[in-house]
């Protein structure tokens, strides 16, 4: 069936900042959010630092509508790095900075109250990002523990103050609560100063339905489409719109969370004539489990995607907050970090040794292929023009009654958080009588393209599960990889922490007692 794309009335922006209606017309589709509250709002709290996600500093909180089990209208909260979220993908939200979370009165916040308290801020540049980072916190957890709030900080850097007064102040803010909301002026106040309840649900508090209410009255029937003299951003609402948009703008930016492009822009001082946005096509963001595996939408954030695939591979998880911090991954899709496809991108080597595949359209053709066929050359994929990701499969794990299933994955980098990985590797193998029966192994950071070890999996293969074994497959993979020297290794140490991470994954695997890991 052709679909015929159909733009919104009105060439405007609008959202609430703050619990105010922001309308813009006009508006540059590369404008990051950041710019736009310093430079055209003056809202100096939301700092820069290092314009590319990495630092904190420009931390705020995005509310967007989400149905509960209920069917009831919820806000939905997540941090979000401002420095690299484009302007126009805020449409229909709501958008909470430092400046807006104190009462009318000036009561400060619990966050901001157990910051001062616990003398959480010395040269204070950094201490607004970690304000809006526990404020997300307070908002969505009710009882965190200390390793949780360590993570959910982990994208925010501080140099003079240290961090432990920061995570005391994180216990404090919610003993800080019951008071502060008794000072609390607006149901949308008592709401903002409310913490997470323990079970998540129950009737929403007035103030929530209030914003929702409001939000709801934001949302459009058709399609975003803004036009400047900088560029056109549209943001269909449908896969079948999406999928004719881009088949008529095959050259186009095609935007997810804008973790990557936003480094264009910021970085590279890099412009498209047009930007389609995915973020507002519903279907794109579900998430399906069912008995043929996992089918992961391509506008999924990375951070829901990654709850889903831990439910399934629990020994992944360790790996996936390294990923990127908790801003990044509210930000970020999956489809959208496979598309990009980079030879140092974390997800794609774990989701091959998995045996995904990804589902590509174009117009109204779809087609399925392995995720490892994607990927041809450096920059050089299989897709055709116009065409683009639409799911991620990963199939289901596998049964117990066919082998043991030993799967896991290892980052390299010079830091635990935030940092590009030099190596990263992924193993799932079956083993059968002490025999492995099927080896699948993924690799980032050797090659020009995110690749598959087969001369390895191959030295694996039919082999007794022994060191004689695994250290012959190390000896194999120099076949697999000619890895390259730069700023964060030089190739002879990647190909031997390639080489060792199996090692590695052997040592852990036959002896649970083996300790070898140091994070």
């Amino acid at each position: 069936m052709h679909c015929v794309f159909m733009a919104s009335s009105g060439n405007y922006l609008r959202f609430l900042l703050n619990g105010s209606l922001v309308e813009l017309t006009g508006v540059d589709p590369h404008r990051t959010l950041l710019d736009w509250l310093r430079e055209d709002m003056h809202r100096t709290g939301t700092k820069e630092g290092c314009a590319e996600g990495d630092c904190g500093a420009c931390t705020v909180v995005v509310g967007e509508l989400a149905k509960d089990a209920a069917g009831r209208d919820r806000v939905q909260l997540a941090p979000i790095n401002a420095c690299i979220r484009l302007l126009p993908t805020l449409d229909g939200k709501a958008v909470f900075t430092v400046e807006g979370l104190k009462a009318a009165s000036g009561a400060l916040h619990p966050v901001q109250q157990a910051m001062v308290d616990c003398h959480g801020s010395q040269c204070g540049f950094c201490t607004p990002g970690f304000v809006m980072s526990l404020f997300a916190v307070f908002k969505t957890e009710a009882s965190p523990t200390r390793a949780a709030v360590c993570e959910a900080i982990s994208g925010n850097l501080c140099r003079c103050t240290g961090y432990r007064p920061i995570l005391d102040a994180a216990q404090v803010m919610y003993q800080q609560a019951e008071l502060a909301t008794q000072s609390a002026g607006s149901e949308t106040e008592r709401w903002r100063f409310a913490p997470a309840t323990p079970a998540g649900g129950g009737e929403p508090m007035p103030g929530e339905a209030e914003l929702a209410a409001r939000l709801v009255a934001l949302q459009r029937s058709e399609a975003l489409v803004l036009t400047s003299s900088r560029g056109n951003f549209l943001a269909p609402r449908s896969v079948p719109e999406l999928a004719e948009v881009v088949l008529a703008h095959p050259d186009a930016w095609l935007l997810g969370g804008g973790t990557d492009i936003g480094l264009w822009i910021t970085k590279a001082l890099q412009t498209s004539a047009t930007i389609i946005y995915t973020g507002e096509v519903a279907a794109l963001k579900v998430i399906d489990e069912t008995a043929d595996g996992l089918r992961i939408c391509a506008a999924a954030p990375l951070e829901a995607a990654f709850r889903a695939m831990n439910r399934v591979y629990p020994e992944l998880a360790q790996v996936w907050t390294r990923f990127a911090s908790r801003p990044i991954r509210s930000s970020g899709t999956l489809g959208g970090n496979v598309a990009n496809g980079s030879p140092i991108g974390d997800s794609m080597p774990a989701l091959m040794a998995l045996g995904a595949r990804v589902v590509l359209r174009r117009g109204e053709e779809t087609r399925t292929i392995a995720l490892e066929d994607l990927y041809v050359d450096y920059k050089k994929q299989s897709r055709r023009p116009g065409e683009w990701i639409e799911a991620i499969l990963l199939p289901p794990r596998p049964s117990p009654a066919t082998g043991e299933f030993v799967v896991a994955a290892y980052k390299n980098s010079k830091r635990n958080e935030q940092d590009i990985s030099a190596v990263f590797a992924a193993y799932a193998i079956m083993i059968d009588g002490g025999v492995v029966t099927s080896a699948r192994i993924g690799y980032g950071g050797v090659a020009g393209i995110p690749k598959r070890a087969a001369a390895t999996e191959r030295a694996l293969i039919d082999q007794p599960w022994n060191e004689a074994t695994v250290r012959a497959a190390m000896q194999a993979m120099t076949h697999d990889f000619t890895p390259m020297s730069d700023m964060r290794a030089t190739a002879a140490y990647r190909m031997q922490i390639a080489q060792n991470l199996l090692l590695r994954f052997w040592l852990e695997a036959s002896d649970k007692r083996t300790e070898v890991r140091v994070c």
